[in-house]
């Protein structure tokens, strides 16, 4: 499911901002549709983990699933940016709302020393579809057939694979009726709030640096294919695009297993802390980068930054009450990509009234920030992780 239905995603998904722009978009509404996505992914992220809860993974993922085909319907039937920004609503928030089911999943069936194992599992699955999707998407779709077109029947093909992927889905998950569904006394909490009071100040510490370093990503974010296909002296085409997210994500994915298989003896923080510097640097290097083969080096950069990203997640759920796993990450992300969706809407305001070399620097300067803080305060698991923070 995560491969068919990311796949799908990600054929077409990549390519928005420059599907916007052909559609006479300019650089804030790509700002608006990058800042739309962390915001959506911030709301979207607790009643994603409350109905992973409430209704069981099987049939709260069937419904995410529906939301997602339903926003890629609508770009495909209504050729105008206004009408990307209305699917965007259901498909871009398909990761953030279907994340705390599949993390708590993890959760249940592996012991502590096994979950940032089980967690860069579920990584590598999920980068399968995002390095071969812009790869396909680029050179099957964008070249061939043009921006609009091409960008509208990589839609048609998500679709497609999106019904696919419920078939398969219905067929083989098995079927998860939780308590909830019987007791009323038993279903989860329903308010945020009461479960962020219930964050420890482990987690709080982790939270705040996480913002500060999903800052230095989200303000380039929706730029970097603008960057590379518009912006540098020696533009590069769709595929070569799709070459180089590719390369990001191989190399991605040849960290996870031995960074999780010593993350789980050797502690967790050190390798989010490499991550975090990875993070920093991607933007100070794109700044430099001109042509497609300098570009590859800062892809593989771009790659690195998943260094422990499967190990910060993991350390999120050791974080998280055992009573409350989904619901916590839900929080946790609905408080960070809240916040974080207001420097994806600056950088499009940075990019379009200053210019690319400032959303870049700033990007690093945040990524400074995120990483100092969590090399001074970050911890992994400490006595504190069952305790409301003071």
């Amino acid at each position: 499911m995560v491969i068919l239905v990311g796949m799908g995603e990600r054929m077409a998904e990549r390519f928005l901002p420059i599907y916007v722009m052909a559609l006479g978009g300019t650089g804030a509404i790509v700002g608006i549709l990058s800042g739309l996505q962390n915001l959506l992914g911030a709301l979207y992220s607790f009643p994603g983990g409350h109905l992973s809860e409430r209704l069981g993974t099987k049939r709260a993922l069937l419904v995410f699933n529906l939301m997602a085909m339903f926003g890629f319907l609508v770009v495909i039937l209504i050729p105008a940016w206004p009408a990307v920004i209305v699917g965007a609503c259901f498909f871009l928030a398909w990761t953030a709302i279907s994340l705390p089911a599949s993390m708590s999943l993890v959760a249940k069936v592996l012991p502590k020393n096994q979950r940032t194992m089980g967690v860069s599992m579920h990584s590598l699955v999920r980068r399968i579809p995002m390095a071969l999707g812009p790869l396909i998407g680029g050179r099957l779709f964008v070249d061939t057939w043009g921006e609009i077109t091409g960008v509208r029947l990589a839609f048609v093909a998500a679709f497609a694979m999106g019904v696919l992927a419920i078939f398969l889905q219905q067929r083989l998950i098995e079927d998860d009726v939780p308590d909830a569904l019987h007791h009323k006394e038993s279903r989860p909490e329903s308010n945020p709030l009461v479960v962020a009071k219930r964050m420890s100040a482990t987690l709080q510490d982790l939270l705040v640096s996480d913002i500060l370093i999903r800052f230095c990503e989200q303000i380039p974010y929706a730029f970097v294919v603008i960057w590379c296909m518009k912006t540098i002296s020696s533009p590069v085409s769709g595929g070569e695009f799709g070459i180089l997210t590719a390369i990001e994500m191989a190399t991605a994915v040849l960290c996870y297993i031995p960074v999780a298989y010593f993350a789980d003896r050797a502690g967790k923080k050190p390798f989010v802390v490499v991550t975090f510097v990875f993070f920093t640097l991607f933007p100070l290097l794109l700044l430099f980068c001109h042509s497609f083969w300098v570009l590859v080096p800062a892809f593989v950069l771009r790659g690195l930054k998943e260094f422990g990203e499967p190990t910060r997640k993991a350390l999120i759920m050791d974080l998280a009450p055992d009573d409350a796993k989904a619901a916590m990450f839900g929080v946790y992300y609905l408080i960070r990509d809240s916040i974080v969706s207001l420097a994806a809407f600056g950088g499009g305001i940075v990019w379009q009234y200053m210019s690319p070399t400032a959303n870049l620097v700033a990007a690093f300067a945040f990524g400074v920030l995120g990483t100092v803080w969590f090399a001074w305060r970050g911890s992994d698991l400490s006595s504190d992780t069952k305790q409301p923070a003071a």
